[in-house]
């Protein structure tokens, strides 16, 4: 199978000839600089080389920013700047930017991924991710109450520049899968309520998921923390998937499995014991292995790889992994 043929299969349920091998979240600018200091080439600092380095598979992201022309997660400018209507409104000619450049530089990813050699995801910022990053946690939390038509007004705008971007990038590269930014649970569960969910972002993501589904995308959310409450929300707007299912939150993946048999799943393998040697990585192994097996996962590192692991514990992670992920 090729790199596309896989991970569709896997996501359907479908037999596979070995699961993919790919980081999602990448490393720790730390943990890189350690591992530049002890044996990795010093020339590498792109994570998509490195990962090339190690010989993952070939994933290539592509994160659209909602405040500037990049195709990377960036540090907003713009964070906490927002109180009220009035200050949107004057943010408002800086956000949203041209992706016409970026979306054209996916040209060479399509003809990869056409031919099976490299799968494409493109990342957008979603609908409570975004209006957190304009007012800040605890405004964000207030004007649900308070302000309702300016988070209505903040995500009308967000889809707007989803479907827009969706758009060009079905004229340029389509994406394998989508993921959705939004980091909206913790380690006790989500940040919102199922009421806030319904309110404020369903009527936005059923029609960005439509436009998904339509271009034969599979969506995944990208929440940290502990998913378990949100799944049933996340599947009535149409998202297939979610990641990183982060252990350390107590989040269950053969739990989620049992309750949600045809939910997607990425990440889960707990990047706190990745220093701690080989029986310790390989029973993390052992506990994915059943969900493994049920097909819709895949095992990542449930966060980004931290500083505290070696180069040399990495690459017995890797040792495993193949092992593993081989049938």
């Amino acid at each position: 199978m090729n790199h596309v043929e896989r991970f569709r299969a896997v996501m359907n349920f479908k037999p596979v000839d070995r699961l993919p091998r790919w980081e999602w979240a990448m490393w720790w600018d730390l943990t890189i600089d350690r591992w530049h200091a002890k044996g990795l080439p010093p020339a590498l600092t792109d994570v998509f080389e490195i990962h090339d380095y190690f010989g993952l598979d070939p994933y290539k992201q592509f994160w659209f920013s909602t405040t500037a022309p990049t195709i990377e997660a960036v540090q907003h400018h713009v964070e906490g700047t927002v109180s009220n209507m009035d200050d949107y409104l004057r943010l408002l000619p800086s956000l949203y930017p041209d992706h016409t450049s970026a979306i054209n530089s996916m040209r060479p990813w399509a003809r990869r991924q056409a031919r099976g050699e490299a799968v494409v995801w493109a990342t957008l910022e979603g609908f409570f991710w975004f209006p957190r990053t304009l007012l800040g946690f605890e405004r964000l939390m207030l004007a649900y109450h308070d302000q309702p038509e300016l988070l209505h007004r903040i995500n009308a705008d967000l889809l707007v520049f989803n479907l827009r971007l969706l758009g060009q990038m079905a004229a340029s590269c389509v994406p394998t899968f989508i993921t959705i930014a939004e980091d909206m649970s913790y380690n006790h569960g989500p940040m919102v309520s199922r009421r806030i969910c319904d309110e404020f972002m369903t009527p936005y993501y059923l029609p960005l998921m439509a436009r998904v589904k339509e271009m034969n995308a599979v969506a995944i959310m990208d929440t940290d923390g502990d998913c378990t409450k949100l799944v049933p929300w996340i599947q009535s707007v149409g998202v297939e998937g979610v990641l990183p299912l982060e252990r350390q939150a107590k989040v269950d993946g053969n739990v989620l499995r049992a309750a949600y048999p045809t939910l997607t799943m990425v990440g889960h393998y707990n990047k706190l014991v990745m220093h701690l040697g080989e029986a310790a990585m390989r029973a993390e192994f052992e506990r994915l292995l059943p969900l493994m097996r049920t097909g819709g996962f895949i095992p990542s590192v449930d966060h980004q790889t931290p500083p505290a692991v070696s180069v040399d514990d990495y690459r017995l992670y890797l040792r495993l992994l193949d092992e593993y992920t081989a049938s």
